[in-house]
């Protein structure tokens, strides 16, 4: 086994603290790497706090993953030590069902293994997260990273990015469309960045004027006061595409009414509680709802490739991993532009 260390939560009532643990040996087809950066989804918050329930502890957090690999099995043929390398959300999967052969591993029909908190699929430990020094991967889960961008903003696209660049483009959105990002935040301001990117016209919905300065810096060409009852009339039956990254309870019907005939709003926030949608917002105007979660592997490198090739990385906050329990609480209050990622060298 190989010795680890990170900061694990320890209970759902408990904050994050210093944790030693073990790492599996490095197999023939494993990757090991030393993680750098690791970027803090508010999906690790709901986890640590089980807010969705059935939450392993003690539980090591963080799934947007960038480092170096130190060490490889003699059965890899993709990467080599050196190499800068990511793991993001998932890090197996059963690789024969229909939806893996299709390279949508994160629609598995025997169910993914998550970078942390889930089994391994022999049975025979938990996985943990970022939140650490180091992290042994199977090649097939493990992603290339440009050298060309800047690490700390490259973490957040692991989860942030693949969310959002998937569904803008299993929808072809591209120029002509009028797409509209609701919500302003980790994941929003990565699908104005890529709708923007895609040739799309992009208008940011927000209930913080504050925000309008931003978004427009993000390449939003215009933006929406949702407060502004006289500005969201004005923009009934106007948008094509909205994507919908609120995870707080919100009024879906009134967005809806904002899409065109054949509109969809794109759901990729999840909000702790069931929606409400009026059926006749539907079949008005055939509009549609679809989600979204996440990517299969060879679209995450991909969407990599491509935020490369484009200079795209996410707007971050740099900490040390001691700040962790403050992040989160800034977190919830919205008080970060817009994805706190962890130096992991400050991991002592």
């Amino acid at each position: 086994m190989i010795p680890a260390k990170g900061y694990a939560a320890q209970s759902p009532t408990t904050p994050l603290a210093p944790w030693n643990f073990e790492r599996r040996e490095v197999g023939p087809h494993d990757v090991q790497i030393e993680i750098l950066y690791c970027g803090v989804c508010h999906t690790d918050i709901h986890q640590t706090r089980d807010e969705w329930g059935g939450a392993v502890f003690p539980m090591v957090p963080g799934h947007e993953i960038v480092g170096k690999v130190i060490k490889v099995g003699g059965h890899v043929k993709n990467f080599k030590p050196g190499d800068i390398a990511g793991v993001g959300v998932i890090v197996d999967s059963c690789e024969t069902c229909s939806n893996c052969k299709n390279d949508f591993e994160q629609y598995c029909t025997d169910g993914v293994t998550f970078t942390y908190g889930s089994m391994e699929r022999d049975g025979s430990m938990i996985t943990y997260g970022g939140y650490s020094n180091t992290i042994v991967t199977k090649e097939h889960f493990v992603l290339h990273v440009s050298d060309k961008l800047k690490l700390s903003g490259v973490a957040p696209l692991l989860c942030a990015g693949i969310t959002t660049y998937a569904p803008l483009r299993y929808w072809n959105v591209g120029k002509g469309d009028k797409v509209a990002v609701l919500g302003l935040g980790g994941l929003g301001h990565m699908a104005v960045k890529f709708a923007a990117s895609f040739g799309a016209e992009v208008t940011v919905l927000s209930t913080s004027p504050h925000k309008e300065a931003d978004a427009k810096k993000l390449g939003a060409h215009k933006f929406i006061l949702t407060s502004d009852e006289e500005k969201i009339k004005g923009a009934e039956n106007y948008f094509d595409f909205i994507v919908d990254a609120v995870s707080a309870p919100h009024d879906y019907n009134m967005y809806l009414n904002m899409l065109n005939t054949d509109g969809t709003l794109i759901v990729v926030g999840i909000p702790p509680e069931a929606a409400k949608i009026e059926i006749g917002t539907l079949i008005g105007n055939r509009r549609k709802i679809g989600g979204s979660i996440i990517g299969g592997i060879k679209e995450t490198q991909e969407m990599l490739d491509y935020c490369a090739e484009h200079g795209i990385v996410s707007e971050v906050e740099v900490i040390p991993i001691n700040l962790i329990n403050q992040a989160y609480e800034r977190i919830l209050k919205n008080d970060v532009k817009y994805r706190f990622v962890i130096d992991m060298q400050s991991l002592v």
